[in-house]
């Protein structure tokens, strides 16, 4: 018997997959998948699982990445249902741990294949699953191992769509083409520590560092271009003190990172940033995590006949955008021609109640089939 949209959707919220554990929803994927004659493998690291299935045996290879991975739940007793692992429908409304990100996209891809798989012949597409289940984690044993195996076995995604909750007002309004690239500081003001009756004697790095700070935030970075705003620097912690009123502290510690464009590189921002700690007269060492490079898509068959999907289904013609966090689709560029973001509204993601609509479910299962129908016509 064929699942509905809804009832895959219900069953993939009961899995408690709270990163990394994917609790058994991997399995529940590939049954459905051996059911339509596609095949699966599991490339595993640590704690996380990561499966990769495929349908067909065409040349052409659509992919939908994903994960099943959630957030924790947070305090249970606030959720409406008494059970955010339990989906809740409240009329159109459905509310459960996972339902925008991203376990409803995941479901409405199984039924949008499911659909497409019936009307063409296996040797006319090769449609293939990539999911996880550490993106909301550390996310280093779970795209990223996809990806390796991908380029060990000399496979390349033509069309890659990961099912990120992208949409702002209105399921089809924006359509993610790309994502800023993600570059973390840590710098450490080298002081020394005494009496505060004594500033002589001392040398406050908390006033060392106070006109570099005011220069680094205010910083024009750059303007940005057609597709990406301006890089941004944000500082978003700065410790220094003994907790006491009465001793200049001997260190600061100030953390800050970069979303940053195509513009520029990691190296070229953390050049930028040693220059200008260079022109004040204090004692300093950096630190840097570099998480993520900016990416932007090749405009081709996948951002035109997926626009052309929306536009049919959903009423709206969609925004191409870059904004937002970063995604696993920094890993999946090195290996895809053309990848976008597109799945459901991300109003209510991570909080307590998350939610969809039903309505939005049936339509985003909808405008899937019609991608993939178009891009195997």
């Amino acid at each position: 018997m064929e699942l509905s949209t809804l009832e895959i959707l219900e069953q993939l919220i009961a899995f408690k997959s709270v990163t990394p554990d994917d609790a058994g929803s991997l399995e529940y994927i590939e049954n459905y998948i051996n059911k339509l004659g596609g095949t699966c493998i599991y490339v595993n690291r640590n704690q996380t699982k990561n499966l990769i299935a495929t349908i067909g045996n065409g040349n052409k290879i659509f992919a939908f990445a994903g994960h099943v991975d959630v957030v924790p739940s947070g305090d249970v007793a606030q959720w409406v249902s008494g059970n955010p692992f339990q989906l809740f429908m409240n009329n159109d409304d459905l509310i459960g741990r996972g339902v925008a990100d991203m376990k409803g996209a995941i479901a409405a891809f199984m039924t949008a294949v499911q659909k497409f798989v019936q009307h063409h012949h296996a040797n006319d597409y090769k449609i293939m699953l990539l999911l996880t289940s550490d993106e909301e984690g550390s996310a280093v044993d779970g795209t990223l191992l996809m990806v390796e195996y991908l380029q060990q076995n000399d496979t390349r995604l033509n069309y890659c769509l990961v099912g990120e909750p992208s949409c702002v007002n209105k399921l089809g309004d924006t359509i993610k083409v790309g994502r800023r690239g993600s570059l973390t500081g840590k710098v450490t003001i080298h002081g020394k520590q005494g009496h505060i009756a004594y500033p002589q004697l001392c040398k406050n790095p908390i006033h060392l560092f106070a006109p570099a700070l005011a220069e680094l935030s205010g910083y024009q970075w750059d303007n940005g271009n057609q597709f990406f705003p301006a890089t941004s620097l944000q500082f978003a912690n700065i410790n220094s003190g003994l907790g006491v009123t009465n001793v200049i502290p001997g260190t600061l510690v100030a953390d800050f990172n970069f979303r940053y464009n195509t513009e520029h590189s990691a190296e070229q921002l953390q050049q930028a940033v040693q220059s200008i700690l260079d022109k004040f007269d204090f004692d300093y060492s950096l630190e840097w995590q570099h998480s993520a490079k900016p990416f932007l898509t090749e405009v081709g068959d996948l951002m035109k006949y997926s626009s052309q999907a929306i536009q049919e289904v959903c009423g709206i013609t969609p925004e191409a955008k870059t904004d937002g966090g970063t995604s696993d689709g920094r890993f999946l560029i090195d290996v895809s021609d053309e990848i976008i973001e597109f799945g459901l509204r991300n109003a209510s993601i991570h909080q307590i109640n998350e939610s969809t609509t039903l309505s939005d479910l049936n339509r985003l299962s909808d405008v899937y089939e019609q991608i993939l129908g178009k891009l195997y016509i």
